[in-house]
């Protein structure tokens, strides 16, 4: 089972992306680069899961500013699996500030700003199999 998590990951198409409708793109693009979607659910997300699920930012002073954005409309929940999961999908979104984030990156492409930055991504396998739990609590994954 541990295995099954070295190589997945959680990403969310965020309320912009939706908003822009480029959903097709943003998961064209993660398929062209290997990744396979395992899960996938479409959602709007109530201020308490928004709140759990960011609860580590809960005291940084951007956090309110974050629940109100992504309660803010329907947002993707994707499983994404491929070999070096974590890595590689930080790797093809870019850095949180799209200014900041390298050409071809999909933030540098789409993203308007640091909240507004179109796909969230977790950062480590931990937390990937912790916000996989979250959105698909009590699931297999196959």
């Amino acid at each position: 089972m541990e295995q099954e998590y070295e190589n997945r990951t959680l990403a969310i198409l965020k309320p912009d992306c939706i908003e822009k409708k480029i959903i097709g793109r943003v998961i064209s693009r993660l398929e062209n680069e290997g990744f396979e979607i395992v899960a996938g659910r479409v959602c709007k997300l109530t201020d308490k899961e928004a709140e759990g699920f960011y609860r580590v930012h809960q005291n940084k002073g951007f956090f309110r500013d974050l629940i109100k954005f992504m309660t803010s409309g329907k947002v993707i929940v994707l499983v994404l699996q491929r070999e070096n999961a974590v890595e590689k999908l930080r790797e093809v979104i870019g850095a949180t500030d799209p200014a900041e984030a390298k050409e071809g990156t999909i933030r540098r492409e789409f993203a308007d700003n640091k909240q507004n930055n179109i796909i969230h991504a977790s950062d480590s396998p931990e937390n990937a199999k912790k916000e996989i739990s979250f959105f698909f609590p009590g699931y297999i994954l196959i």
